[in-house]
Parts: C-alpha cells; sequence; structure tokens
C-alpha cells in the first residue's frame, strides 16, 4: 500500500470526526471497508484515480453535512497529487 494511501485513510479518519457523532461509526466503517477492499491494488494509475474518488467522496460527504469543504484541503493535497511512488 502506498504512503499517499496510507496518508489518505488517516485524513479521512481525522475528516469523519467533524461529523455529527450519530453519523461517525457509519462513515469510519465505510473508509475502513474500501481501504481494505482496495488494499491490494497496485497500479499507479488506478491508485491515483481511487485517491480522487476518495477526495470527491469525502467532500460529497462534508457538504451532505454541512461540514466546509475546506476542512478537505489536506486530503485534497495528498489524493490529487501526482504521485510517483511506488506501492509499499
Amino acid at each position: 500500500m502506498s504512503q499517499a494511501v496510507k496518508q489518505a485513510y488517516r485524513e479521512v479518519l481525522k475528516l469523519v470526526k467533524r461529523l455529527p457523532p450519530p453519523s461517525r461509526g457509519y462513515y469510519a466503517q465505510y473508509a475502513r471497508e474500501n481501504f481494505v477492499t482496495y488494499s491490494e491494488v497496485e497500479d499507479p494509475e488506478s491508485i491515483r484515480s481511487l485517491l480522487a474518488r476518495v477526495h470527491h467522496h469525502t467532500c460529497w460527504v462534508l457538504k451532505k453535512y454541512g461540514v466546509e469543504e475546506e476542512a478537505a484541503d489536506k486530503l485534497k493535497n495528498i489524493c490529487l497529487t501526482n504521485h510517483r511512488e511506488t506501492p509499499a
């Protein structure tokens, strides 16, 4: 799993804490399940695509709950940077 993927997962979990308490458990579990499901992906282009989806979906969830999109700026930097590293 690449460093960017690990960073994205940590950042998503931090952002989940900004959601209303009743929804935190659901989205934390949803994030975990998705990161585990795609943990075997090694193709750099596929990883970039998945990271872009992580950012897009996270912003959608934040907006749904009225959390400012700027809260996801760090995630945006992690997910939408052109990563050239090889998966770890």
